[in-house]
């Protein structure tokens, strides 16, 4: 039997007198614009935005198309809506479908015949082969055309390699990629990324993550590059310039644009607050970055900032997205976040009045994402004259501009692209190999090592036991973390077979009669498991210890915390281990900064494995064995105390009473900070054009690297400048410029930096950049300098 349009469709909603016109009526903190669609308001206008036209291609098919057709094109459904059997809850896991995942006749008629979408997104609940997702696109394809003449635009979310491809190779999650602090890398990754996933037929990605990481709480930290404004916009940069410009083109998508990382609460999608100030100096830029790198997509926080939900804040997704940035391409919502205007944020009584409320904002596609009832409400919109078809043509117009540059209205229709040979797809795991090498970070080394008593205790020596135990080291999904297989990257049976966990990896490493292992695979361990531990441990008479802590997988509100401290458990078991007399070494892996300052002491070396991906268990056991000497570097401040969390780039008044050892800036770990196994000295740090330096000029500095150990080392040198005084209370320092190089052995290196002095400024009085003359200060580690910068 056929399924017709209405039996697909959502129940009406019949909620009444919900509290609309309080939010709605809010004064939006950013200087008083108002964030009412249907009144007059500051910015861009829409008869300005309608001058846009796309191609000759895309005008004359946007020509031809219906009401019916256009509305169709602005919804997304889930690949769910279009596959055979009920779907289902199951717990903590979203609405699924039983096996096997196979297209459903009637429903792709309903989706594409009479409710003539435009977008597809998503797997089933998993993984799949990159065969069976060619034949599911195909299908879906091959509906598309057959009903209204267009190819559908299928997106996925590919974070850190194609999420739910199996085979294809998962590297480093985006924060692990930070701490590389390698630009060029994460670029030739993420052509690797793009070229999986269009051997899938998938020409959209869901990434990269341009949420700026200032509270180590959030959920979704480890999704982001760090905290710092320039790095995050660097390493974005470079993936939409891997995704878009590489071997093949998929479309990248800036999220989730804006603001969405620092909900007062620390938990998922809850509130942020957020001056405009501040907004517009650590928010926005990474996002103007990338859209000036001319990507493709944006897709919109789902969450509210100062009491206006994003999806219906026409100031953010208009005035400043498309007026002042000239964005051109396509905003989509994410998941189901129009109907959350109604039933979650309750700034709209009706779903209709919420869609209404979004396209105005500046909505282009709604990822509804299962059913049917969107197109019918717009289209009802529209006709009632409560949106202008205008508007609607302006959406249309952007999505198949989004299409045209990816080859989808070319003529003869879809045509899936090559599949990748096996030669081709091992090819594409080399950078995300070396990635995991490049971003385990070593925090601290001290003890005594086995064999030369004279230096600390890694890289590990000896011959004797090492014991190895804790939460993390015997999970491969714990290394992955989420978007690993599934959503939430718990579920074993999608991982690619071959990849090893930690254990496994230091028994390739030592030989694996060197390492003794006592599992403790279940998070919620107790004292009598951590007495299990302690006497297997003295049984083996290790040398060393090393224990394996952080977190298992999650993703966005299953990974909300109540606290940042480490877990109990896992700091007892550290304590109980130190007790014994043993040396040892902790390895996190986990995606945030948990804080252990109680017993930071009982640990003589700590490293950071952050979710390095499949090839993390390799990785750490290199950097543990010194076969690789380590080059991570921290892109975000680890805490000393759950509550005492502050940023490098802090204000001087955040840091008042420096004597008080409760108020001083104390964290455990600075921003940038990681070690190596060999000494590298910085010296003569100096401003090569120094003399007259005025705005508008650049900056060129330079400093010397020594290496006075036996090992070649990868240095990251970062250039902090201070403003010294300013209109507004300047930063301590910020970021500025780095450079990743590498120093041989007992070699000496000049390194070169440059700034240009308009990047010296900041958002001033009026909230527009800003540069100020003046004296700035210039730090390279332990060296300082300044310089006046004139008009």
């Amino acid at each position: 039997m056929r399924l017709s349009l209405a039996t697909i469709l959502c129940p009406k909603i019949t909620r009444r007198n919900c509290m609309v016109a309080c939010a709605l009526a809010l004064v939006w903190m950013f200087g008083g614009t108002s964030c009412k669609n249907d009144v007059a308001h500051s910015g861009i206008t829409d008869s300005e935005l309608e001058k846009f036209r796309g191609s000759a291609a895309v005008e004359s098919l946007l020509s031809g198309m219906t009401l019916d057709d256009k509305v169709g094109e602005m919804t997304q459904l889930t690949l769910n809506m279009l596959c055979e059997g009920e779907l289902s809850e199951k717990p903590g896991v979203y609405v699924v479908l039983d096996e096997p995942h196979a297209l459903d006749e009637s429903k792709l008629h309903a989706a594409f015949q009479e409710g003539r979408i435009g977008s597809v997104l998503n797997c089933g609940g998993h993984a799949y082969p990159t065969a069976q997702w060619r034949e599911l696109v195909s299908g879906i394809q091959k509906a598309s055309i057959a009903a209204k003449g267009i190819p559908t635009l299928y997106g996925v979310d590919a974070i850190h390699g194609a999420t739910y491809t199996s085979g294809a190779a998962l590297g480093p999650q985006q924060i692990a990629l930070a701490a590389t602090w390698d630009t060029a890398l994460v670029r030739k990754m993420s052509e690797g990324t793009a070229q999986e996933i269009d051997a899938c037929g998938i020409p959209w990605n869901f990434a990269p993550v341009l949420d700026v990481g200032r509270d180590p709480r959030w959920p979704r930290f480890w999704e982001t590059f760090g905290e710092d404004v320039m790095l995050v916009g660097d390493m974005g940069e470079a993936m939409v310039r891997g995704f878009q410009e590489g071997p093949v083109k998929v479309a990248a998508t800036l999220k989730h644009y804006m603001g969405y990382s620092t909900p007062w609460s620390g938990k998922d999608r809850t509130p942020a607050y957020i001056p405009e100030r501040q907004l517009r100096e650590i928010f926005l830029p990474p996002f103007k970055q990338s859209v000036d790198a001319g990507a493709m997509t944006v897709m919109v926080n789902s969450g509210e900032m100062n009491g206006i939900p994003t999806h219906v804040n026409r100031f953010v997704l208009t005035d400043i997205l498309r007026g002042e940035l000239g964005f051109e391409g396509l905003v989509v919502t994410d998941w189901e976040d129009i109907k959350y205007l109604v039933k979650r944020h309750r700034v709209a009584a009706t779903y209709k009045e919420a869609i209404r409320m979004a396209i105005l904002a500046g909505i282009d596609m709604s990822m509804v994402p299962q059913d049917l009832e969107f197109p019918v409400l717009l289209k009802e919109l529209v006709v009632e004259g409560q949106i202008p078809e205008s508007r609607i043509d302006l959406s249309v117009r952007r999505i198949l501009s989004v299409k045209e540059k990816l080859g989808l209205l070319e003529e003869g229709g879809f045509e899936l692209p090559p599949a990748l040979t096996e030669d081709e797809r091992q090819a594409l795991a080399g950078p995300a190999a070396r990635a995991a090498l490049e971003c385990i970070t070593l925090l601290k080394n001290e003890g005594t090592h086995a064999v030369y008593p004279n230096q600390p205790l890694l890289p590990l020596g000896g011959t004797g036991t090492i014991f190895v135990s804790g939460p993390t080291a015997n999970s491969l999904n714990a290394l992955n973390g989420g978007w690993s297989g599934t959503w939430q990257g718990k579920n074993p049976k999608y991982n690619n077979p071959g990849r090893l966990t930690a254990v496994e990896g230091l028994r390739e490493e030592f030989g694996a009669s060197r390492i003794a292992f006592e599992a403790l695979d279940d998070m919620e361990f107790g004292a009598e498991d951590i007495q299990r531990v302690i006497q297997a441990m003295e049984g083996s008479n290790p040398e060393v210890a090393v224990l394996f802590l952080g977190e298992m997988p999650y993703t966005e509100i299953f990974g909300n915390i109540g606290d940042l401290r480490l877990p109990d458990n896992q700091l007892d078991l550290v304590r109980a281990v130190a007790a014994t007399g043993i040396q040892v070494v902790g390895v996190f892996v986990q995606g945030r900064p948990r804080t252990f300052s109680q017993v930071e002491q009982d640990m003589d070396a700590v490293v950071m494995a952050y979710l390095p991906g499949e090839f993390g268990a390799p990785a750490i056991a290199q950097v543990l064995s010194g076969a690789y000497n380590p080059s991570g570097r921290l892109p975000f401040t680890w805490p000393r105390e759950a509550s005492s969390h502050v940023t490098y780039d802090r204000k001087g008044t955040e840091d008042v009473h420096k004597n008080a050892k409760k108020s001083a800036y104390r964290p455990q770990y600075l921003f940038g900070h990681g070690l190596s196994y060999s000494e590298v000295k910085t010296t003569a740090l100096r401003i090569l054009n120094e003399g007259d330096i005025h705005m508008g000029d650049e900056l060129l500095v330079e400093v010397t690297l020594e290496n006075l150990g036996n090992r070649a080392s990868a240095e990251v040198v970062m250039l902090f400048v201070q403003d010294r005084v300013a209109s507004i209370t300047p930063n301590m320092e910020k970021l500025r410029a780095y450079k990743r190089v590498f120093v041989g052995a007992g070699a000496t290196k000049q390194v070169q930096l440059r700034v240009p002095t308009s990047n010296l400024g900041f958002v001033g009085l009026k909230l527009k950049h800003v540069v100020e003359p003046g004296t700035f200060g210039l730090r390279v580690r332990d060296q300082l300098t300044e310089f006046e910068l004139k008009k």
